[in-house]
């Protein structure tokens, strides 16, 4: 699976040495391969500091490192160099499924061993890895006689910025998780943030700062200090521990991507690459697809969750669903309302659910083999409300019934408030924890590793951000962790605005693929929620495909809604999930964005261009397209007279030849986009 071109590895002596009358500062670097970044790392009076440079320009001023631990000494000053090494790595590795085939893995690496110099002589290493695109680093716990197990209450790193940069970012700490709007601000009012925190630099640079490899710790979110000073704040335990760690582990990677462009930050594989490689043998199961589902109707309150004479997950109307797969070969079919539970009090008391007993209405087991026999799978679905403890004791029998039953794909949910994971301790005490700290993160690692072995994909919807897992765990698929489609059917603030999904690709979509649900062609729902609608023009839907990375997209709209707009129905059904290459034809964060990808299957490329309120008229160059092919360009666009607001339905369909030698006029309708079919003729 992985294509190596070369490894080389050297061990380099000491860099540099700074003498001064006060006290004596050992500074070692690195720099990128081709020596865009250099980190700088040095002990001052004993204390470890770090600081990023973009050629000559200072990105991070000297920034702290270290821990606080709960009854113990800190892991924070009075170190000494132990060891330093450097080593060059260069690889290209390939993806099972992504938004690009194959990655070049290219990085140089400066690896310091600090060790206290009173009487414990705790060891604490750091790993700088530079890359052209950005940065990463973590710290290491080895094995060692006087650190075993041990409290972090704080984790005191920092990213001392050097100056008021613009910045996209959602609040953390708050009642609903990662589901809120993108503020855009400077950087002098932000508080506390979620990552990844994008920012413009005052020098016109762009950064993202997040975490790759979340494994087995609490989540880091970003807390404004003094100035344009940021700190690493994680998400809590229910007494203030912030991780519960033993010798040896390590801690996920503190990234920074950077680019003198945006689209060149959504281009990045920095986070990917700072993952372990794929873990399972054998992957024949897992495959990027597209799905419909019962699931929209109940948003726009056409159906319910729950029992009774309007509910969705009947046997019938499931079948209704899977006839309309079949026919228009989309591969799932979601059903959620299916089991036992949703008649009770789940939003607050989720502890209802059974994950092996369907309601009376829903025949699971004769619909699974009817979707098989009509060439679809039924894509599952496991809603527990936070109940983590009631899902943990039924879930390796909900995942060997699906598997039984030929379900290959599981959508899971944890609706819930905040701080509403709860535990029971040995005294019976329930212990409420945040959304994303340690404990879930612990959970939703067992429940990916499990649900491999039971040959199953997660689409994970309220879970915890995604960290670039999905290279070393591909059965990953997809998450929500943002505000989805769904505010648009019930969202009280009139649901996303047009700029929402402007900004998306530079903020969410910078961890990872976004279960986002686009395709919904019915804009008004004046049959259902006439006060609600889709703040978009039906062009602009479709080009939501291209644009939002998922490798498991839903065609989200009713099946009578598709079949009344049989036309954009025809691109959600040609528009692939798996790519080969992705590239970034313009970009300005929360304004515009046109991406090209190509099909990893095909020599097809498709093109995805969305606008804010604003329209846009601009010209691309079609040089991507490959050499020496005829294609002819599917495009479906806004008329002249569209408008998010007043005439969202206003598109068309159109057909031209093109090779790469073209150039295409882009025109969007305000709040519009423009998606494009390049289909090889030869």
């Amino acid at each position: 699976m992985i294509m190596k071109t070369f490894l080389l590895i050297t061990v380099f002596s000491l860099i540099t040495l700074h003498q001064s009358s006060l006290s004596q500062t050992t500074t070692f670097s690195v720099s990128s391969p081709s020596g865009i970044h250099t980190v700088e790392f040095a002990l001052k009076d004993q204390v470890p500091f770090y600081t990023v440079r973009r050629h000559d320009t200072e990105l991070i001023a000297w920034s702290r490192m270290g821990f606080e631990l709960q009854g113990e000494e800190d892991l924070s000053e009075d170190f000494r160099i132990a060891s330093h090494s450097q080593s060059e790595f260069d690889e290209t590795w390939t993806q099972l499924w992504g938004e690009k085939k194959h990655i070049r893995n290219n990085y140089n690496e400066l690896a310091l061993e600090l060790e206290e110099t009173g009487k414990k002589e705790r060891r604490l290493k750091i790993i700088f890895r530079a890359y052209d695109d950005g940065i990463g680093f973590r710290y290491e716990f080895p094995e060692q006689p006087n650190l075993r197990e041990f409290k972090i209450l704080d984790e005191l790193t920092e990213f001392n910025l050097t100056g008021n940069h613009t910045t996209w970012w959602i609040g953390a700490y708050q009642w609903n998780r990662f589901e809120y709007l993108t503020e855009e601000t400077d950087l002098a009012v932000v508080d506390t943030v979620h990552t990844p925190f994008t920012m413009r630099t005052t020098d016109g640079l762009y950064m993202s700062i997040h975490e790759a490899a979340l494994v087995d710790y609490s989540t880091m979110t970003l807390e404004k200090t003094d100035g344009y000073s940021l700190k690493a704040n994680l998400m809590p335990w229910h007494d203030g521990i912030r991780v519960h760690a033993k010798a040896p582990s390590v801690t996920p990677w503190r990234t920074i991507q950077i680019a003198d462009k945006p689209g060149d930050l959504i281009t990045s594989y920095l986070i990917l690459n700072l993952n372990d490689p794929n873990k399972i043998e054998d992957t024949s199961w897992i495959e990027p697809a597209k799905y419909v589902g019962i699931w929209w109707e109940m948003h726009l309150d056409k159906s319910t969750w729950g029992p009774g004479p309007n509910h969705g997950a009947t046997t019938e109307n499931t079948k209704r669903y899977i006839d309309f797969a079949a026919e228009h070969g989309f591969d799932h079919v979601l059903v959620e309302g299916w089991n036992v539970g949703w008649d009770e009090n789940w939003f607050e008391s989720g502890a209802v659910f059974s994950f092996t007993e369907p309601m009376e209405d829903f025949d699971l087991e004769g619909m699974a083999q009817y979707a098989l026999d009509n060439g679809v799978r039924l894509m599952g679905h496991h809603e527990n409300s936070a109940t983590i403890e009631h899902y943990e004791a039924q879930v390796e029998d909900g995942f060997r019934l699906y598997h039984d039953l030929g379900i290959r794909a599981v959508k899971t949910g944890y609706v819930g408030h905040g701080q509403e994971i709860f535990w029971t301790d040995e005294d019976g005490n329930k212990n409420f924890e945040w959304h994303h700290g340690q404990h879930m993160v612990r959970h939703h690692q067992y429940i990916v590793e499990l649900a491999a072995e039971y040959n199953i994909m997660l689409n994970v919807h309220e879970g915890v951000k995604d960290t670039g897992l999905r290279r070393t765990w591909p059965n990953l698929m997809t998450r929500e962790v943002a505000r989805g489609q769904e505010y648009n059917a019930w969202g009280d603030d009139g649901g996303n605005p047009p700029n929402h999904v402007l900004y998306l690709p530079f903020t969410r979509n910078m961890a990872g693929p976004f279960d986002y649900t686009p395709g919904i062609v019915d804009l008004l729902f004046e049959d259902y929620r006439p006060d609600n609608r889709v703040n978009h023009t039906l062009a602009k839907e479709l080009a939501l495909y291209v644009v939002i990375y998922s490798p498991l997209h839903m065609a989200a709209d009713l099946p009578e809604n598709y079949e009344k707009h049989p036309v954009p129905l025809r691109f959600i059904k040609d528009v692939p999930v798996d790519w080969y290459d992705t590239r970034v034809l313009n970009a300005d964060i929360g304004k515009l964005v046109t991406i090209v990808r190509k099909d990893r299957n095909s020599r097809d490329w498709y093109l995805g261009s969305i606008t804010d309120e604003q329209p846009r008229d601009f010209t691309v160059s079609l040089d991507f397209l490959d050499e020496g092919i005829n294609y002819i360009a599917e495009i479906y666009r806004d008329t002249e007279d569209a408008h998010w607001d007043t005439h969202p339905y206003g598109y068309e369909r159109v057909e031209m030849e093109v090779t790469n030698h073209d150039e295409l006029r882009i025109m969007l309708a305000p709040g519009g986009g423009q998606a494009i079919r390049f289909r090889a003729e030869n």
